[in-house]
């Protein structure tokens, strides 16, 4: 769960809701349903693909799944969906057994994924699609560079440097 959040930079609801039938691994993407019902494919990492594969092959195998809930892709120990809050509770957890004093919650991964995408370079319209915001500018709020980095950037690129 953690992986796919953070590889696909999905929100909450959108993980909670991801479903075994748009999980498209042949071709690299997942089918995120996000905001409004709006659709989005999103590219999914070598790793991501592991980890959802070892949990399908794995741990959900051993589940009882209930007949509501056979499509959805994470399930809780009774074989029904996973809530919104389970997922804060899970990582809010594993946090503390990790020994973070920094406060986590889902949006963290999120916010990383955006973050690390923009500060490798990516094109704030590609993160923009991925994150499935509806403005650019909601994306621009990972755009937080430090100043020595924009100073370096104005002395190596600016012709009056």
């Amino acid at each position: 769960m953690l992986e796919t959040l953070y590889s696909c930079g999905l929100r909450v609801s959108e993980l909670v809701n991801l479903k075994i039938s748009n999980l498209f691994f042949d071709q690299g993407y997942i089918k995120v349903e996000g905001k409004a019902d709006k659709e989005r494919l999103v590219p999914v990492s070598e790793k991501a693909i592991e980890e959802i594969n070892k949990y399908l092959d794995v741990y959900r195998k051993t589940l009882k799944v209930s007949k509501d809930s056979e499509n959805i892709l994470f399930l809780n120990r009774r074989g029904k969906k996973l809530s919104r809050v389970m997922i804060f509770t899970i990582i809010k957890n594993l946090a503390i057994k990790a020994g973070f004093d920094k406060k986590i919650s889902p949006h963290t991964f999120r916010h990383s994924f955006a973050t690390h995408l923009i500060n490798g370079g990516a094109d704030l319209r590609a993160v923009q699609e991925m994150l499935g915001h509806e403005s650019i500018l909601t994306t621009e709020i990972y755009t937080h560079l430090d100043r020595d980095y924009l100073k370096s950037t104005l002395n190596q690129f600016h012709p009056r440097s």
